[in-house]
């Protein structure tokens, strides 16, 4: 009965910490050659706007 419960916990702990590895794996730092200030340039010089004002 002991042998089990111990099995029964390994296995809980375990799948936690799979559990937080899945959800570090899904967000984390971003990877670039890229500086941080080039970066912002580049997205700074893709944006486009179509800003029409209508007369009234």
């Amino acid at each position: 009965m002991k042998l089990n419960l111990i099995d029964r916990l390994t296995k809980s702990v375990k799948s936690k910490a799979s559990a937080k590895s899945k959800m570090k794996s899904a967000f984390g730092a971003w990877s670039s050659d890229e500086s941080a200030e080039e970066l912002i340039k580049r997205i700074q010089n893709s944006r486009k706007t179509n800003r029409q004002i209508e007369e009234l």
